[in-house]
């Protein structure tokens, strides 16, 4: 379908693609694709997904150390 610039003053790009009867959009810089029924639709998929993939981790997550026996090292 062809290749879009998200802004015009910026290099990165989205493919549009289509297969089996939906239209794939993909970003280019980071990976990440998405689906829909139409161009508008995998365009609006895959802005919530790049918003997912960039969502920094929260500073203040408590990460607790592994208990499970296979991850140990004896």
């Amino acid at each position: 379908m062809g290749v879009q610039s998200r802004e015009p003053d910026e290099s990165d790009t989205v493919t549009l693609t289509e297969s089996d009867g939906y239209v794939v959009a993909r970003d280019d810089d980071s990976g990440v694709a998405s689906q829909g029924d139409t161009k508008a639709e995998a365009l609006a998929n895959l802005a919530e997904a790049l918003e997912l993939h960039e969502r920094p981790d929260p500073d203040d997550a408590d990460l607790e150390e592994a208990t499970a026996p296979w991850l140990t090292d004896e």
